[in-house]
């Protein structure tokens, strides 16, 4: 049967906020004091308390417990505050509780809410003996997994969060609502109350507003260099101002609005303008802060620099210009030591330099060469007793050097001793060949100003017809690749060019062609080495050899490239025309070997089915590998294989101009600044001018 206790005219107490204030709460009183009791649970608080001593404590519980005894009633001893509990305290209750017929112990708190439940569970299993036996958990384990629950029902309840509001002006009580029916939200609300799940959505909303702020406040700090450059891009004008001095300036510039909004409140995040996605424009109360300061100096330090880094490229300039160790065609590498020092390092960097110094390289070495010209026009008689085809001898070419390398010009271009014997060779055709196409001002040649003149002031209808025919047929296109060992391409290709013109145009039986080198001296599978490209169609391989070696080369390389072309569709190079030529040393033309060499050619020409061109007689061509007419004969040849050459003659003889009414002899030199208009004009402006009726494009 239960207990019978009494404690008439007491208070029914249903939580701590009772204590003290009873009268603020109804007062409900036990009925008749009287109630009946299954079980006990003993409570001992084991904390340290104020005034209090614990073994009076226990021995108060003693005296309790013999009394409870009495009833023949479970009883569960229920150790309280444990979360502020004092070890040695909680050691004594357990001794306590053994002593007294081994009484179970249950260690709770109910700030912490751990082992509540578990307390009157395990009453109501000795109450009950039908119920399963309720394992007891020591306060720190279950503190633990109490806080494991707590920690998962958080993070669901965060995600929960996170997922519905996306925005930094959510209300709670519309959240709230729609979190209700969340098995997130109610196991958390269970854990921790709606107190808590209120602050972790407040903190939410809190950092979402942050980040909000944070974007823009980047977005805006992105933007103010951009500012800084548009409204203050003068270094003299803010290079000597502070901070409050240059926002003054910004704020007279008339393009200030365009970049900055002023804002009756501040700061600028902490009003609605952070939520004002339609206007990018940059709180200026925002120049106040440090970041925006800082990028500031950035600007003033950027505009510094780059007038430092302008200075050292003028002072360079001015040093290359100044500096009597620069000529034409020093490399950078020998230059270096006598132009640079620690500024220049300092400021730039070396390419940029490299770059500066290139440019100026340019422009010296063209002077040079225009100097070297008029050098060459003033020792015009060094030219007159040549041979008819204009090919000086070794010992003529020493004579020519002899008189003019004491001359200032011609050491100009010491380094650059090709180019040189270059322009002393077009110089001599163009002696011997004087047209417009080989004179060295081309194309700003002084007949070809005056076609053009005339061209420009009538336009005959023949010519109309025929302008397109003229301008495809009268210079026609030659690719050759040349394919060597060893140095070999690259040394006659620049034979081939010291021949032609300015503009690569080489002369043929009188008539231009605008020619394409292509120097092979590697592996030709690899790109780079390739026959054709995209903008390179050969029409014909120049193959040299001087040794076993070049001419095994050759072979491999031809064979290589037939072979890269078997099943496509432009398969042109199979059947791409070859010229092998032995290259012989300077003209030696004697020995064993050379006869050897000979013969090898001639039974590999036979093999690959191409022409084999016997080694240059001694003497001809001064300091080359192949003379003059090899080299015609080649290009001959493949004209000859292109069937769609069609040359049109321009050049009108002397009999054309027999029915001309006025002849006009101008004598006026390539590159002379007075202008060829001021005398023709008055002439073709006259009522009377008509076309001539020959076919001369310099007739009228």
């Amino acid at each position: 049967a239960a207990t019978k206790l009494a404690s008439a005219e007491k208070l029914m107490y249903f939580c701590t906020d009772q204590l003290g204030l009873e009268q603020d709460f109804e007062q409900k009183q036990m009925p008749d004091g009287k109630l009946l009791v299954d079980g006990f649970l003993l409570c001992i608080d084991v904390s340290r308390g104020m005034n209090r001593n614990f073994d009076d404590q226990l021995k108060f519980v003693s005296n309790l417990y013999n009394q409870l005894a009495k009833t023949k009633k479970p009883i569960v001893v229920v150790l309280t505050k444990c979360d502020e509990g004092v070890e040695r305290y909680i050691r004594d209750a357990h001794t306590f509780a053994l002593s007294k017929k081994n009484l179970q112990v249950v260690e709770t708190s109910a700030r912490s809410n751990v082992n509540i439940d578990l307390a009157f569970s395990t009453l109501v299993q000795l109450i009950d003996k039908s119920r399963g036996k309720t394992k007891i958990i020591p306060y720190f384990e279950a503190l633990k997994q109490q806080s494991q629950q707590i920690a998962a029902a958080k993070d669901k309840y965060e995600w929960l969060v996170s997922r519905i509001v996306k925005n930094h002006n959510e209300m709670w009580s519309n959240v709230n609502r729609k979190m209700q029916s969340s098995p997130e939200y109610q196991d958390y609300v269970y854990l921790e109350g709606t107190q808590k799940a209120k602050k972790l959505f407040l903190q939410h909303v809190h950092r979402l507003k942050q980040e909000h702020i944070e974007r823009r406040r980047k977005m805006y700090l992105a933007m103010l260099p951009q500012a800084f450059e548009a409204l203050i891009p003068d270094l003299d004008e803010i290079d000597h101002l502070s901070c409050v001095k240059v926002e003054k300036l910004l704020e007279t510039k008339p393009d200030f609005l365009k970049w900055f909004i002023v804002l009756e409140e501040t700061p600028w995040d902490a009003t609605s303008h952070i939520d004002n996605m339609e206007n990018e424009r940059i709180p200026f109360d925002l120049m106040e802060t440090q970041p925006a300061e800082q990028l500031y100096e950035a600007h003033l330090e950027k505009l510094r620099n780059e007038r430092k880094r302008a200075e050292m490229r003028r002072a360079f300039k001015e040093n290359l210009e100044t500096s009597p160790f620069i000529t034409p065609g020093k490399p950078w590498e020998e230059a270096r030591s006598f132009i640079m020092n620690e500024d220049f390092y300092m400021w730039l960097e070396e390419s940029i330099y490299m770059d500066i110094y290139s440019k100026h390289q340019k422009q010296i070495i063209e002077k040079a060469k225009e100097e070297f010209q008029e050098l060459l026009l003033e020792y015009s008689e060094l030219f007159y007793e040549l041979e008819l085809d204009a090919k000086p001898s070794k010992e003529k070419m020493g004579v020519i050097q002899d008189v003019l390398g004491e001359e200032q010009r011609f050491k100009a271009l010491q380094k650059l001793q090709a180019e040189r014997d270059a322009l002393i060779l077009k110089h001599i055709h163009f002696v011997y060949h004087p047209t417009k196409e080989t004179c060295p001002s081309c194309p700003v040649c002084i007949d070809s100003k005056i076609e053009h003149l005339i061209s420009s002031r009538f336009i005959r209808p023949s010519e109309r017809n025929q302008k397109n025919l003229l301008s495809d047929s009268n210079i026609d296109r030659i690719n050759l690749v040349i394919l060597g060992k060893d140095g070999l391409a690259r040394e006659l290709a620049n034979e081939i060019r010291a021949l032609c013109t300015n503009d690569d145009k080489y002369v043929i039986e009188g008539k231009m062609y605008e020619l394409s080198l292509r120097p092979i001296e590697g592996n030709v599978r690899l790109p780079v080495n390739s026959f054709q490209t995209p903008t390179f169609q050969p029409h014909g391989c120049l193959c040299l050899y001087n040794s076993k070696e070049s001419l095994s080369y050759v072979v491999e390389s031809i064979e290589k490239s037939r072979e890269s072309t078997i099943g496509r569709r432009d398969n042109h190079l199979v059947h791409l025309p070859l010229t092998l030529i032995l290259v012989n040393k300077r003209g030696d033309t004697s020995g064993e070997t050379l006869h050897s060499l000979i013969q090898q050619g001639q039974q590999i020409a036979s093999k690959l089915q191409c022409v084999f061109l016997d080694p240059a007689s001694a003497g001809i061509g001064y300091g080359r590998n192949i003379n003059e007419k090899q080299i015609s004969q080649v290009l001959k040849g493949l004209l000859d294989s292109k069937r769609n050459l069609n040359l049109v003659s321009s050049t009108s003889s002397i009999k054309d101009l027999a029915d001309v009414d006025l002849r006009i002899v101008m004598c006026l030199m390539c590159g002379d600044p007075f202008n060829a208009d001021d005398i023709l004009l008055p002439i073709l402006q006259s009522q009377t001018y008509r076309p001539s009726q020959c076919g001369s494009s310099s007739s009228v």
